[in-house]
């Protein structure tokens, strides 16, 4: 095989790699670093022994990943502060129109369902991605990761059991969830505690990653009084030349907020009912690289 053709064939196949090895590590630069690797791994390879190259390539990425993630687990029981996945900027609501497998595609790649997967085993969370996300078949998925078809259904329906049983229930109208957005930010901002609360559920969440590296709470803050009250304070602490701007991020509307031209803070709420349920606020900078462009 020609090493145009090398590259072409790994190239057709990248986003379909990068989309599994994001999935399963929550961090883009660890999927790029994953997906670096299996393309050293295909360049070296005699391929004429390749007789499938995308089944081929995703068995690399997702070993590499499930090795991978298996460093990562103490690196997250360190961490400080709760862990949230670094958010990425998505196209699923702005492209061609929507399907089952496209709604698909964007709830597996949402906070909230990646901050579920989290809980799961490293060969859970690979079969709950190659089988929900991307419908591959269960001898597939058998192959990739050295398991008899039988042990994958096992860990595919615990899998699955897990993240129904534990992901909260929102609404996904993406209007809604920016309307909600564009609302939330004005009450914030224009320091109208009442306007804020009343967007609020009684219930709701706030959860914040930033790693020990930048001011934001290291538990989880709940209630409506709570919440909103946090809120209302950090809006009282103007940022340097804020700017404000909402983007799609992991399938769903959301808000970067920059400081002096940099990223400073990605917010994310979740909605049920027409009220906010969770609020996700990411100011972990090493989580943010891929918006100071």
């Amino acid at each position: 095989m020609a090493a145009d053709t090398v590259t072409e064939v790994f190239e057709a196949h990248r986003s379909v790699l990068t989309g599994v090895a994001y999935r399963m590590l929550g961090r883009f630069a660890d999927a790029e670093d994953v997906v670096q690797d299996a393309w050293l791994r295909w360049s070296a390879q005699e391929r004429a022994e390749v007789l499938e190259p995308r089944g081929y390539l995703v068995r690399i990425t997702t070993r590499l990943a499930v090795d991978r993630l298996r460093q990562a687990r103490s690196r997250h029981e360190a961490y400080v502060g709760p862990w949230l996945p670094e958010p990425i900027e998505t196209e699923f609501g702005t492209t061609a129109p929507d399907t089952a497998e496209r709604a698909v595609l964007r709830e597996s790649v949402s906070l909230a369902v990646m901050v579920v997967m989290e809980s799961l085993s490293p060969l859970e969370r690979a079969v709950f991605v190659l089988r929900e996300a991307f419908g591959f078949p269960y001898a597939d998925i058998a192959a990739t990761l050295e398991r008899s078809e039988a042990a994958v259904r096992q860990l595919a329906g615990r899998a699955r059991r897990h993240v129904e049983e534990r992901k909260s229930r929102y609404d996904v109208d993406p209007a809604e969830r920016r309307d909600l957005t564009e609302r939330f930010l004005a009450a914030a901002s224009g320091g109208d505690l009442d306007s804020l609360l009343a967007l609020l559920a009684p219930d709701v969440r706030l959860v914040s990653d930033s790693g020990g590296k930048s001011k934001a709470p290291r538990r989880v803050v709940e209630t409506a009084d709570k919440v909103g009250r946090f809120l209302f304070a950090v809006a009282k602490e103007p940022l340097t030349n804020a700017e404000f701007r909402f983007t799609e991020l992991n399938g769903a509307p959301g808000l970067l907020v920059l400081s002096g031209g940099r990223p400073d803070t990605v917010v994310q709420v979740e909605v049920r009912h027409g009220r906010i349920q969770c609020v996700y606020l990411i100011r972990n900078p090493d989580k943010l690289t891929a918006f100071e462009a």
